[in-house]
C-alpha cells in the first residue's frame, strides 16, 4: 500500500515538474513575443529615417544669380549660385551687419565665416528666419523699390521684416538675432551637393 502511494506521489511530482517547465517555457516565449514589438517601437520609423537622411542635389541647373529650394528634414534649404558681382558686394558694407564673421551663428566650422560657404559661389542656408521661424523671400535685385536704395540683394522675412544679405547674414537692429543657419553639407562632385552630412561622413 505504501509502495502504491509512493508511486502515485512520484507520478504527481513528475507531472508537476512537466507542467511547471511547460508553463515557464510558454511564458518565456510570450514575454519574448511581447518584447520584440516593444523594443522595435524604440527604433525610428522608415519615414523618420528618410526625413533625417542625407539629400543629394544636382546644382548644375542653378543659373548664376538664382537659387533653388530643396526640402531637408522638413525644412526648406536655399541653394544660391552667387555671381562675382554678388561676392564683391558681400565684402562691402559689412558695418551694417550684426555678425559679419558669423561668430555667434549656427554653421559648420569648415565653411568660410564671411562667405558662409565651402565654394564661394554656392550659398547653402536653412531657409528659416532665426526670429520666429518664418521663411524669408529671396530678393536678389539691387535697390529694390520696397527695400530702399541701399539694398544690395539678399533675403527679406515678410513676417517681421528681418533683412539678410546673400550670405544669410542678418543686418543690425533686426528682429532676427542670428544669421541664417548653414546645414552640414559637402560636395560629392562638382555638380552634386549632399545635404545633411559633412565631408567626413558625420
Amino acid at each position: 500500500m505504501a509502495d502504491e502511494q509512493g508511486g502515485a506521489c512520484d507520478i504527481d511530482q513528475g507531472r508537476r515538474r512537466f507542467l511547471v517547465g511547460t508553463t515557464t517555457l510558454v511564458g518565456a516565449a510570450g514575454a519574448v513575443a511581447a518584447a520584440v514589438p516593444f523594443v522595435a517601437s524604440w527604433q525610428p520609423s522608415a519615414k523618420a529615417r528618410a526625413a533625417a537622411a542625407p539629400v543629394k542635389v544636382n546644382i548644375a541647373k542653378i543659373e548664376p544669380g538664382q537659387q533653388m529650394v530643396v526640402q531637408w528634414r522638413g525644412q526648406p534649404v536655399f541653394i544660391c549660385r552667387r555671381t562675382p558681382q554678388i561676392l564683391e558686394r558681400l565684402a562691402q558694407n559689412t558695418e551694417h551687419l550684426a555678425d559679419p564673421q558669423s561668430r555667434d551663428s549656427d554653421q559648420p566650422g569648415y565653411v568660410d565665416p564671411a562667405l558662409r560657404a565651402i565654394k564661394p559661389e554656392v550659398l547653402v542656408v536653412v531657409g528659416i528666419c532665426t526670429h520666429l521661424g518664418c521663411s524669408p523671400t529671396f530678393r536678389p535685385e539691387v535697390a529694390a523699390a520696397d527695400l530702399g536704395p541701399d539694398w544690395q540683394g539678399g533675403y527679406f522675412c515678410p513676417c517681421h521684416g528681418s533683412h539678410y544679405d546673400l550670405a544669410g547674414r542678418v543686418f543690425k537692429a533686426q528682429p532676427a538675432p542670428l544669421n541664417l543657419a548653414v546645414p552640414a553639407h559637402h560636395y560629392e562632385s562638382a555638380e552634386v551637393l549632399v545635404l545633411g552630412v559633412d565631408g567626413e561622413g558625420a
